[in-house]
């Protein structure tokens, strides 16, 4: 989830990843003996210190940065299998609005503003502030789908979360690792021939209401196509006849099962990356908290 191109990736990473400098890495005897799953709050906590960090760190090389939050657009949900809640779809479509939402967001963002404002040397100064120079030390990690994925080991970005959670190649690693899963464990469930069946179902249902669609994903392409766009009256009255066509279908229910089942299995193939990122994360709190509120 770099020149002007360079420029325009890295102006977008600055508001995921973050750095810098400052708190002492003591062991807090307050963390629990048996990691939590973090709790909305507590990953936006995370994401808050990181970005606090980052300032501090930048400011002290002689950069700006901004602290954003992690989520800007409060109602924006993700559907990978089928839209199934009717209240949302009758008030967002297929989140054609949140989409639009997105982008103002982005057109906003003080991080990108500031960096589109430097000169291409200045530019390239802040770059290498925050994410390390180029020729410096990286850390490497193959993720399950096969893709060596690598970053530089310097930097604001890299000193916050050494801060936070401590060695940073096994950070990275973990982190990298664990995220990769949730991709995996969507085209697993999609790729369930008893997904398949209840997406005919699924389709069945929609075309006795005149909508032949194949796959939920035909349906909302068509009302999310930039070059095509419907009106979002007919954008809200699709996607609620999908939703209620969901549950009668019963692919709700059934995504939802493979889905639960698939992330078992692949939380238990890879026990050890989940167990020491929530470890990790647990850990990282006190810290976190130090940093969002210094005493």
């Amino acid at each position: 989830m770099r020149c002007h191109h360079k420029a325009a990736v890295a102006v977008a990473v600055i508001a995921t990843t973050v750095g810098a400098i400052g708190l002492t890495h003591t062991r807090s005897s307050t963390v629990p003996q048996r990691p939590h799953a973090l709790s909305e709050e507590e990953k936006d906590l995370l994401h808050e210190a990181e970005e606090t960090l980052t300032r501090s760190c930048m400011a002290g090389k002689g950069f700006k940065t901004w602290v954003v939050p992690r989520r800007p657009v409060p109602d924006d949900r993700e559907f990978p299998y089928v839209v199934d809640d009717v209240e949302w779809a009758s008030r967002h479509g297929y989140g054609s609005d949140i989409l639009a939402r997105r982008a103002e967001v982005r057109g906003s963002d003080p991080n990108r503003q500031y960096f589109a404002r430097l000169t291409p040397a200045e530019r390239q100064r802040a770059l290498d502030a925050l994410h390390g120079e180029r020729t410096g030390k990286r850390v490497s990690v193959r993720p399950p789908n096969g893709m060596t994925v690598s970053r530089v080991a310097g930097g604001c970005a890299a000193d916050a979360q050494k801060e936070l959670y401590g060695d940073l190649e096994t950070w990275f690693r973990v982190l990298t690792v664990t995220d990769a899963l949730e991709t995996l464990r969507s085209s697993m469930t999609t790729g369930d021939a008893e997904f398949a069946g209840s997406v005919k179902d699924w389709s069945a249902c929609m075309r006795v209401r005149g909508l032949p669609y194949k796959t939920p994903q035909e349906a909302r392409a068509e009302f999310l196509n930039p070059d095509h766009r419907r009106s979002r009256k007919d954008e809200i009255r699709v996607a609620v006849i999908e939703a209620r066509c969901a549950a009668s279908s019963g692919l709700s229910r059934t995504a939802h099962r493979l889905d639960a089942q698939h992330d078992k299995r692949l939380r238990d193939e890879y026990a050890d990356e989940v167990r020491t990122r929530l470890r990790l994360e647990n850990e990282a709190l006190p810290r976190a908290r130090a940093a969002v509120r210094p005493s």
